[in-house]
């Protein structure tokens, strides 16, 4: 039995180190180009249509088109008079929606009447979708024409609502000319990115040019069959009506191809134009009658010599236009697919390495063995197949990778050490860590990697007004039972509402919440702390002043964001601890109350989800914009009170916002005269009405509204 725990023991560090072995390779990227590999193979073997596909029409100016046309003496580019008809045909059967996949961006060589006559055809369509290009090196435009449409005409999302990842801004942009986009329903944008192998697996819904929001072209067309669609970024979802799209960290969305080229069902463009030209002279088409009929449709080239063919997953020639219909067909389907949390890959990895490490070890001969290494390879593959068919990238090669060393790594040392003790792990921690570490790890040898994770938290950082002053009035026995004591009052109410105290900096305290165990309602918990801890102190001050002849008042900066945060330190002492950017900005927030006469603020990232968790336990005021000190962005920030404190207050509240409107706007006069009426029993008031005094005097270049502090 107990060498069976051994053997145990040692099949699962074996595991723990193919895992991590494997770990490091997937996150340095060395396996990406094998992995896209695998993806499309999933791809393919899994395509299937979708609901939406059969609602999806396909019009492609193909080979037998062009040859149509020297029949017909055109020669290329054609005249846009040519298309006209198929946008009539697609309008006289009742399509939801026409979208071109071609950029008409210079006049017409016949001249302008020939560019009028595709734009009338666009106009009388009312739902025709016209291409634009944004990129980031190439393109005329860096500002949108004044004369030119919005990209969407109704109702679209502000870009400032959504926290835009890199690429998603592009600067420079091609226009159709406008006679075209003047009759558009929707500009739309054809530009799009293959990942690293120069393969399209993953398109951007929505790019942004000069502050407006340009949809991808499929979702363009959702858009002109459906004005009234609500569209709106949430974090990492685009929801579009009751579809919430998935984004990656990037902010693209990853496609579910249908099938190979023409799986949406394709027209030739000369048989459209064909069938409208006999229509109108009251002749039978070769087409249906209702061959486009409710449905969207998209115009594209998909000719050889068009150059608008791309790899993709399922097929190495795709027209770029069927990139576009595979886009508005998940939309419509409502299943774009996902990458799969890491630490999905993580957990996998873990179990595969361990399973197999184990089962090697534990394997009496090698045949065993032999059974280990059949049932084990596959075992990434099948669970990368059935993630696919729930809708999400599961890494294969990592798992497999992870199962591979482990199961090399289980036989080797079956060789190597032949039953050999190891010592216990106990005696080999004592050489470099504590007892009370080498405890936790006991409990959780999980938390033996010396490093961090990042991780969202909610950080507080407190600090005693004047304490420099009240330290040199005590000698050190008082002044170390004054902290104990007003330390230990708040650290109990700080680990009452689950925060994890940090350290202690003299009289400042540092704590955060949402680590080691996740807390979902983090920032509530974190600014119901520092209104308890000011309530608290507010108790006792009197019996402090009177016994140590000093009153203590706190300021505190509360600020919710990404941090690393794990063990930290050397291989012989390290603590649980935090770092970063986030941890900073806490910080300032916590010295920015001196500037404002206040003792509680927060950041504008922790109201956002304190308004999620506690809006009706606490109400916050907007106190202003502020660049601090090290940050060039400035930061929104608030001031939390209970919700039963606030009550009395309302109305001042909105007479603050409205000087504060004022304030931003840049009339200072005016924001001076509405701040000075509430000075006398409003700090924060008191504070704005002596800067608008220093801005009237000394009037600023460039006025944006931010507030800059000049201390930490």
């Amino acid at each position: 039995m107990r060498n069976a725990v051994k053997k145990i023991l040692q099949g699962l560090g074996v595991g723990a180190g193919a895992a991590a072995a494997a770990g490091l390779i997937w996150t340095a990227g060395w396996l990406d180009g094998f992995e896209f590999k695998t993806w499309d193979w999933r791809a393919r073997l899994l395509q299937r249509p979708g609901t939406a596909t059969d609602r999806i029409r396909l019009i492609l100016l193909d080979q037998p088109s062009l040859d149509w046309g020297v029949r017909q003496g055109f020669s290329w580019p054609w005249p846009r008079e040519v298309y006209a008809p198929i946008v009539d045909f697609c309008r006289r059967q009742g399509a939801r929606a026409v979208a071109f996949d071609v950029l008409f961006t210079e006049p017409s060589k016949y001249l302008v009447a020939d560019d009028e006559a595709l734009g009338a055809a666009a106009a009388a369509a009312g739902n025709f979708v016209a291409a634009v290009f944004l990129g980031a090196g190439s393109g005329s435009a860096t500002n949108w024409p004044p004369d030119m449409p919005p990209p969407y005409r109704r109702a679209a999302p502000a870009a400032h609502n959504f926290d835009w990842s890199p690429g998603m801004v592009l600067p420079r942009a091609t226009f159709p000319i406008p006679e075209i986009a003047t009759n558009a329903a929707v500009l739309a944008n054809v530009y799009a990115n293959p990942d690293a192998d120069g393969v399209y697996r993953r398109v951007r819904l929505c790019q942004v040019f000069d502050g407006r929001l340009v949809p991808a072209l499929g979702l363009g067309a959702w858009l002109a069959a459906e004005p009234g669609l609500r569209m709106d970024y949430e974090g990492r979802w685009l929801r579009c009506g009751a579809y919430r799209a998935p984004l990656d960290e990037t902010g693209h969305a990853l496609l579910k191809f249908r099938g190979p080229s023409r799986t949406h069902r394709a027209y030739s463009a000369a048989a459209v134009i064909e069938s409208e030209l006999l229509e109108r002279e009251g002749q039978p088409g070769s087409l249906p009658p209702d061959a486009f009929r409710d449905c969207f449709v998209l115009f594209g080239f998909s000719a050889p010599g068009l150059y608008d063919l791309r790899p993709v997953p399922v097929s190495g020639i795709y027209p770029g236009v069927e990139l576009h219909a595979t886009m508005l067909d998940n939309l419509l389907s409502g299943d774009l697919m996902r990458d799969a949390p890491r630490f999905w890959t993580w957990i996998l990895l873990v179990l595969l390495g361990t399973a197999c490490g184990v089962a090697v070890r534990c394997g009496r001969n090698a045949r065993d063995n032999l059974a280990v290494f059949v049932l084990a390879l596959p075992a990434s593959a099948l669970l990368g197949l059935w993630a696919y068919s729930r809708g999400f990238w599961l890494p294969l090669l990592a798992p497999a990778a992870a199962a591979a060393l482990a199961l090399i790594g289980g036989v080797l040392l079956n060789y190597a050490v032949e039953g050999r003790q190891k010592r216990y792990i106990r005696s080999a921690f004592r050489q470099y860590l504590s007892e009370a570490v080498i405890a936790q790890l006991v409990a959780d040898p999980s938390r033996l990697t010396l490093g961090g994770e990042q991780r969202t938290l909610s950080i507080f950082f407190s600090d005693l007004q004047g304490f420099t002053g009240i330290s040199e009035k005590l000698n050190p026995r008082e002044l170390t039972s004054l902290l104990n004591e007003y330390l230990s009052a708040m650290t109990d109410i700080i680990q009452d509402a689950g925060g994890t105290v940090d350290k202690y900096e003299g009289d400042a305290i540092i704590a955060f919440w949402n680590a080691p165990l996740p807390l979902a309602d983090h920032a509530a918990r974190a600014v119901r702390a520092a209104l308890l801890c000011q309530a608290r102190l507010a108790d006792i001050r009197p019996d402090l002043k009177a016994r140590y002849g000093s009153e203590l008042r706190m300021r505190i900066g509360v600020n919710t964001g990404p941090v690393v945060v794990g063990n930290m330190g050397s291989h012989n002492r390290f603590n649980y601890t935090i770092l970063g950017d986030a941890a900073n900005l806490a910080s300032r927030l916590e010295g920015i109350n001196k500037q404002f006469g206040t003792f509680t603020l927060i950041s504008e990232a922790t109201q956002a989800e304190l308004a999620v968790a506690a809006e009706n336990e606490i109400a916050v005021r907007e106190l202003g914009r502020v660049a601090v000190v090290g940050r060039c962005a400035p930061v929104l920030v608030y001031e939390p009170v209970f919700q039963a404190d606030a009550s009395g207050c309302r109305a001042d509240w909105e007479k603050f916002a409205s000087a504060l409107a004022e304030f931003y706007a840049g009339r200072f006069a005016e924001a001076q005269a509405q701040f000075a009426a509430l000075q006398e029993h409003d700090p924060p008031a008191a504070a704005y009405a002596r800067k608008c005094r220093e801005l009237i005097a000394r009037p600023p270049a460039g006025w944006e509204g931010v507030w800059t502090m000049t201390e930490k």
